[in-house]
């Protein structure tokens, strides 16, 4: 009987989305799961309040891609925020090297994989996650907004992860901004077709802003995180919060 598997997988998050395994398997991949988020929540204690950058690893630095991607890492940490991206290269470094050349604080939370993707130059702080699905919940777990910029599959995987999370009220209505209308057109489309449909409500369309202006995005950040969730720009230096944004209430209320 042929087998439906492709025999190149051999990744732990591969072996455990093929079906049912051995009890001692599940439970040992359980353990694995579980120090490895245990490990990110240590590495991100004190990263501060955060806005995550998602886009294309593929895109050079001298696209133009790139150099819109650097300059809103860049004022991002003008307006207080740690930078956040996957850690990999293209989008998330321009992203990252824009806040580290502009002095603010640079993280990462680099995905494990075999090709594309490795910790770019630009980080002050990362994390290497060995599975996608960790990756996301961490990626989530830290930040206020989030930055979508030209990218593929997996960019478009975690604006709509971010979507459902804050269309279901799992994380509050947190600033969500597609970057680059000419590349998002079809995209942005097909959200309004969904909303005609009647598959979305036409209030859901609200929880997207599209911008071409780098100016515009971080208006519309500051706004609509800053501004709306009452974040200041006073560290709380005794427990080791440079260069970031705090809440001025508890920071559990987030979630």
């Amino acid at each position: 009987m042929e087998t439906r598997y492709n025999t190149k997988l051999s990744t732990d998050e591969s072996l455990f989305v093929r079906g049912p395994l051995s009890r001692f398997k599940e439970l040992t991949f359980a353990f694995k799961v579980f120090f490895n988020f245990i490990n990110a929540f240590r590495k991100m204690h004190f990263i501060g309040l955060s806005v995550t950058v998602f886009g294309s690893a593929r895109f050079t630095q001298e696209s133009e891609h790139y150099k819109a991607a650097e300059k809103i890492g860049a004022e991002l940490t003008k307006l207080g925020f740690t930078v956040l991206t996957g850690g990999g290269p293209g989008i998330m470094e321009a992203a990252n090297k824009g806040a580290f050349e502009a002095g603010g604080y640079s993280v990462g939370c680099n995905i494990i994989l075999p090709f594309e993707q490795k910790p770019n130059p630009y980080l002050h702080k990362w994390i290497n996650i060995p599975y996608f699905f960790l990756r996301k919940v961490i990626l989530v777990k830290y930040s206020y907004a989030f930055v979508i910029m030209p990218g593929g599959i997996g960019t478009l995987d975690e604006l709509f992860e971010a979507l459902t999370l804050i269309q279901t009220k799992v994380i509050q209505d947190f600033p969500v901004v597609i970057y680059d209308s000419e590349y998002h057109r079809e995209l942005w489309k097909h959200i309004e077709m969904m909303a005609k449909s009647e598959s979305i409500s036409q209030e859901d369309i609200k929880l997207l802003f599209m911008t071409d202006s780098v100016d515009d995005l971080i208006k519309h950040i500051e706004t609509h995180a800053i501004q709306k969730f009452g974040l200041t720009k006073k560290p709380r230096w005794w427990l080791l919060e440079t260069f970031n944004l705090n809440k001025k209430t508890n920071q559990n209320e987030k979630k």
